[in-house]
């Protein structure tokens, strides 16, 4: 929503017709205990894995920009640290560098600006989103976007994206004049 948490709870317990019954604080109360039960059985989406070995493999300079803050980060990455650690750096929501939340392109930008060597240009920065505002965030940064929604999102949400695929498995490193996968499985 490129909104606070406050804000968005604010929103989200007036829309839904909830406030007479719940506040927007104990809206977050509860969506905070919630989130700490979840967040450390979080998956990687298929082909992750993969994705990033053969990059780093490669010498693909990576990162992570994510709306997440460290506290959210910290849960749903905790069983992957090792990817992570492949990443040259990541740029998390609360970020003193990150103004507003996704759509702006704020993470996108400060995340460009901290690759070794100064800046990258962002027309040569390819984003993987799964999220429209991340999508439009990505593209409002001048970068390329290839697109993993859940397939439950409305296709009209996929159009803004560069390209868009159903699972990171299928995505064609060459089709971007990346290096190659090997071999078909890995």
């Amino acid at each position: 929503m490129g909104m606070k948490a406050i804000e968005a709870a604010r929103v989200f317990v007036q829309e839904t017709g909830i406030s007479d019954s719940l506040s927007a604080e104990d809206f977050l109360a509860e969506r905070e205990a919630m989130l700490k039960s979840l967040f450390p059985a979080s998956e990687l989406m298929p082909g992750a894995s993969r994705l990033i070995k053969h990059f780093h493999a490669k010498g693909v300079p990576m990162c992570v920009a994510t709306g997440s803050h460290k506290r959210h980060f910290e849960l749903k990455t905790q069983r992957h640290g090792e990817l992570f650690k492949l990443m040259h750096h990541i740029v998390l929501g609360d970020d003193l560098e990150v103004k507003q939340g996704k759509p702006s392109p704020d993470v996108f930008l400060a995340a460009a600006r901290r690759f070794e060597g100064g800046p990258i240009d962002s027309q040569k920065i390819l984003v993987f989103e799964d999220a429209p505002a991340g999508t439009l965030a990505a593209k409002s940064a001048g970068m390329c976007v290839v697109m993993v929604p859940d397939p439950r999102l409305d296709s009209s949400h996929r159009t803004i994206a560069d390209q868009v695929v159903s699972s990171l498995s299928d995505f064609s490193p060459s089709e971007w004049g990346l290096p190659s996968f090997e071999n078909a499985q890995a």
